[in-house]
């Protein structure tokens, strides 16, 4: 597996992985990121931030099988948002968004003093993922929240 920047032909791949892993959880509901505007334009939506990139994890045919994004959290100086991490089934179980986390995270250390997420409680194995990589749950959102359906919220130091 490689990780590298999302690139423009990556984009469908990405959305479909994105949506398809939404709709076996039942999560294709408005408030979460099946219903996000930038879905089909993943590449183009990071690069008009500063401090935030969307890396995607490619197999040995270099096809898209994963991808991450930190991006800036609303107006919340020093705090990124760390978001659609979305790996497909068949590159599962092998640490790779562990990997893609690794890279994310090292990435917002450079620029950010907080990185938040938002997931579901029933999305069990990233919420464990999310704790033994030192994120601490939060009772509730941070105000500026776009996805209303969430009902999992951390919070990581980066140091």
């Amino acid at each position: 597996m490689q990780i590298r920047e999302i690139e423009e032909k990556d984009n469908r791949t990405m959305e479909q992985i994105i949506k398809r892993s939404l709709e076996s959880f039942n999560l294709n509901i408005p408030g979460t990121a099946y219903f996000d505007p930038q879905l089909s334009n993943l590449a183009q939506y990071y690069k008009q931030y500063t401090n935030a990139k969307y890396w995607v994890a490619v197999n040995e045919q270099d096809e898209v099988v994963g991808g991450v994004g930190i991006a800036p959290f609303g107006e919340n100086e020093g705090i990124c948002e760390l978001q659609k991490l979305y790996i497909t089934p068949d590159a599962q179980g092998r640490g790779l968004s562990k990997e893609l986390m690794k890279v994310a995270l090292d990435f917002a250390k450079e620029h950010y003093t907080f990185c938040y997420l938002e997931t579901m409680e029933k999305l069990q194995a990233a919420n464990l993922l999310y704790i033994k990589l030192g994120f601490k749950q939060l009772d509730r959102a941070l105000g500026g929240s776009e996805h209303n359906a969430m009902d999992a919220w951390y919070m990581k130091e980066l140091s």
